[in-house]
């Protein structure tokens, strides 16, 4: 290079944002992956939102929780430090359109964590009709996990 010659450097700053993505063995339906992702963000009225306008939610311990208003209401008080961890899933087609997902993995808590099963039936907009959440663990781990909430 002479004296002549110069070189130009441009400084750029590049924003580079990473989303966490689901995969979940089994399942590739974009509304089982987004609840759990938005789950697990805290964005709790993005996943009510994904309950038809009379869907179910059934946690566990508790009734159903009916309407997106409510879930997501119980998700706030309820679900903060919560983190899923889906792992694998099986689908299978019900009457009326619906489909049915079942998806097994585990939930963590700032306490403990605990196999969980997670059961949605979608209707055919793709809207979650119900889901349903079941703990897996014996009987004196889910006694203590009731006591403790």
């Amino acid at each position: 290079m002479t004296a002549a010659e110069s070189i130009q450097v441009t400084q750029t700053t590049v924003t580079v944002t990473i989303t966490e993505e689901f995969q979940i063995e089994g399942i590739v339906e974009p509304t089982i992956l987004r609840y759990f992702e938005t789950l697990n963000a805290g964005e709790f009225p993005t996943t009510a939102a994904l309950f038809a306008d009379d869907g179910v939610m059934h946690p566990p311990f508790e009734s159903g929780i009916v309407g997106r208003d409510a879930i997501a209401l119980y998700l706030q008080q309820e679900a903060e430090n919560i983190q899923a961890y889906p792992r694998q899933g099986i689908v299978e087609t019900l009457e009326n359109d619906q489909i049915q997902f079942q998806v097994t993995g585990k939930a963590q808590t700032s306490w403990c964590g605990v196999n969980v099963t997670w059961f949605f039936v979608l209707n055919r907009k793709r809207q979650i009709v119900s889901t349903q959440i079941k703990l897996l663990g014996s009987p004196q781990e889910l006694l203590a996990l009731r006591r403790e909430n």
